[in-house]
């Protein structure tokens, strides 16, 4: 290869030549493949470019089928990237501007570029329409989950200015363990060991922090402590959570078809998650009116369950579970009554400004402030070096764990 997504027989000339002959290049080995009925394998798209015919020698046929079939059913440019296995983010703002994430913050991939703005929406059109989604002038927006799990949202023109915005964010084939996140830094092992304790005393929990922190990785490393004969229902909007265990159940929603109709949301998930026999019930991301429902059923004897939630800090998610509650008709006195009776556990994350490393940051605990409200109080915090503090509410996780028949120190 020497420019992404062109064959290097197909260089010479002029940018738009080339881009020109590539395209009809992709276009011919996709019409043979249509004409063959055939799925488009390396095998097929080599045989189908051997009878386009085109001008290359031995040594770039193989280079050819790869470009030409990441341009039909990957992700094309972009799939280089995405098979770097330390790659957890793709961002394309412009034909000649992506960025990636390698887990230390957002960089330039100045080798990685598209012909042009149309090739950029093609390939959000493409994927959209891999994970079963519709993007048109209708709906200029998509939030999905590929086949291969990375998750995909892409905003076309006019909401758009300019090109298509695609943000692709890969899936790891087995979730992290809570050793594995230990070796990554994002805890201490002390943090690891009383996470365990927490999920074995069966307490309820909300995995906080801010985008790209880390919260799902976390949660699915959590589900996967969870005893084999139990079962967890998971509700999402779209299906990220994976975590490593043998009984699992996947609720995913669906937006509405072009007539409006047909939407499930994530409360509807939530109310038949209910109904199913659950000993977790789990709802990937809590951001509308299910707050109500979970809250509900973590109130009426579904212990452990768990979810994420946008949060700038642990202090804040009252605050944030007060206005997703608005969004039900819930007042405020009924929904903080219910969170203080629901939740047990806020365990916060953060990403280092410096070093862009995802970490937990915090547990803490959920009480009254005297005046009906709830709010939470540290119970342990863990320095950006490893350190571990026990805080204010450390008794009162430790009196919930021990309630539950898990026994932690008197001191940490």
């Amino acid at each position: 290869m020497i420019g992404p997504g062109v064959p290097r027989a197909a260089h010479g000339g002029d940018p738009g030549q080339q881009a020109d002959r590539a395209a009809a290049l992709v276009d011919a080995v996709r019409l043979r493949l249509a004409e063959t009925g055939s799925p488009p394998t390396a095998g097929s798209v080599a045989a189908a470019l051997r009878s386009a015919r085109p001008p290359l020698g031995g040594g770039d046929v193989l280079d050819a089928v790869r470009v030409l079939r990441a341009e039909m059913v990957g992700a094309g440019p972009l799939d280089p990237l995405l098979s770097q296995p330390e790659v957890t983010d793709v961002l394309v703002n412009a034909p000649d501007e992506v960025w990636v994430d390698r887990g230390a913050g957002l960089e330039r991939a100045p080798n990685v570029r598209f012909p042009d703005a149309e090739s950029v929406r093609r390939l959000a059109h493409r994927l959209a329409s891999a994970a079963g989604r519709r993007l048109d002038d209708a709906r200029p927006w998509v939030d999905a989950r590929m086949p291969d799990g990375t998750r995909l949202h892409a905003v076309i023109p006019p909401i758009a200015t300019g090109c298509t915005h695609i943000s692709l964010r890969t899936s790891r084939p087995q979730p992290f363990s809570l050793d594995e996140l230990v070796d990554r830094g994002s805890l201490p092992p002390a943090g690891a060991q009383l996470l365990t304790h927490v999920v074995r005393a069966r307490l309820s929990m909300l995995v906080s922090g801010g985008t790209g922190t880390g919260k799902t990785t976390l949660l699915a490393a959590l589900l996967g402590l969870v005893a084999p004969c139990e079962r967890i229902v998971l509700a999402e909007d779209s299906s990220e959570l994976r975590p490593d265990h043998p009984h699992v159940v996947r609720l995913q929603g669906r937006p509405p078809n072009q007539e409006g109709l047909g939407e499930l949301t994530l409360r509807d998930l939530v109310r038949q998650a209910l109904r199913m026999r659950p000993d977790r019930v789990v709802v990937g991301e809590v951001r509308g009116a299910e707050v109500v429902d979970l809250l509900a059923a973590l109130n009426t004897g579904h212990e452990g369950g768990c979810g994420t939630l946008h949060a700038n800090s642990a202090d804040d998610v009252p605050v944030r579970l007060e206005a997703l509650g608005s969004l039900a008709g819930l007042d405020r006195p009924s929904l903080h009554s219910q969170v203080r009776a629901a939740l047990d556990v806020i365990v916060h994350l953060v990403r280092d400004a410096a070093t862009g490393r995802r970490r937990v940051s915090a547990l803490h605990i959920l009480a009254s402030d005297g005046q009906g409200l709830a709010r939470t109080i540290p119970a342990v915090s863990f320095g950006a070096d490893g350190s571990c503090r026990s805080g204010p509410g450390w008794d009162g996780l430790r009196q919930r764990c021990e309630a539950r028949g898990v026994e932690l120190p008197r001191r940490l």
